[in-house]
């Protein structure tokens, strides 16, 4: 029973040292699994603080565009204005004789301008346009060469040419703020995007984390079980022991008493005791 109980031992103490190992190993792949998903975390915070950023600067601009857009159409109005009364002069004096106004021929030149920017087109049908665009032009300046004859219309009209110089550039500009508004724009998309693809990839490492940690946690509950039964073995087996050797030691005892009470009976018989006789009276307590 004492040889089965302590190979029962031996097998239980491997399996003991085994589930120690298993959870070291899970500990520390948790320990990788929770270091790669912090980094993670992290780095999807700079994402979304860049993303905040280029928000930032991409409704900026737009707010720029918007109050420029107000300026550039106060000055566009005010050149306007400034046409209609040519116009009118002009009307009232004879001076272009059934044609259209500066402003409407401006307007027309505008809108082909436009229509070149935005519009797909043949080299024929662009040539084409841009003639036109020519011609609507060379009607503007033979009107205001005709009409710059009067010092008050050619005061108007340098006054018109103005305006309209100072909203184009002021076009350029919401132009510019409005591509750097795209720009920012697109940059807080990819940056948002980037932050969900590392915010996934994170939330991965958590679920691996988690897995390991669990694993590790079961393995170290059957180590410490395994713990427990190599306690209750080492007090049976230490009992059994020891009681094996009581057992042993009363036989022994037993054995010494019955020797030493014959040397005894053979000392009362007068026999002559030896040294050793002596001390086998000693240890039996007889003398």
């Amino acid at each position: 029973m004492l040889t089965e109980l302590i190979d029962k031992r031996k097998n239980m103490l491997t399996d003991s040292e085994q589930h120690k190992e298993n959870r070291n190993e899970l500990n520390a792949l948790a320990s990788t699994y929770a270091r790669e998903r912090n980094q993670l975390n992290g780095q999807t915070r700079e994402y979304v603080d860049e993303a905040q950023k280029h928000k930032e600067l991409r409704d900026e601009n737009n707010r720029a565009v918007q109050a420029i857009k107000v300026e550039r159409n106060q000055l566009n109005e005010k050149a306007n204005a400034l046409f209609e009364d040519i116009d009118e002069y002009k009307k009232e004096h004879g001076a272009i004789n059934n044609s259209r106004g500066i402003k409407e021929v401006q307007k027309r030149i505008d809108k082909l301008e436009m229509d070149q920017q935005t519009r797909v087109m043949n080299t024929d049908k662009e040539r084409e346009l841009i003639d036109q665009i020519k011609q609507l032009r060379h009607q503007i300046k033979e009107q205001e060469e005709e009409i710059e004859q009067n010092k008050e219309v050619h005061t108007k009209l340098q006054e018109a040419r103005e305006f309209r110089r100072a909203a184009s550039e002021l076009h350029a500009t919401v132009t510019e703020k409005a591509e750097l508004a795209q720009q920012h724009h697109d940059l807080m998309v990819e940056c948002y995007r980037n932050a969900d693809k590392s915010r996934e990839a994170a939330d991965e490492g958590h679920r691996k984390f988690v897995e390991a940690q669990e694993a590790a946690d079961a393995e170290h509950n059957q180590f410490i079980a395994c713990q427990k039964e190599l306690r209750d073995y080492d007090k049976v087996i230490g009992g059994i022991r020891k009681k094996g050797k009581k057992t042993r030691v009363n036989k022994e005892q037993k054995a010494v008493k019955e020797e030493a009470e014959q040397v005894f009976q053979q000392f009362r018989a007068g026999e002559k005791l030896t040294t050793d006789d002596i001390l086998l009276l000693q240890r039996a307590r007889l003398i």
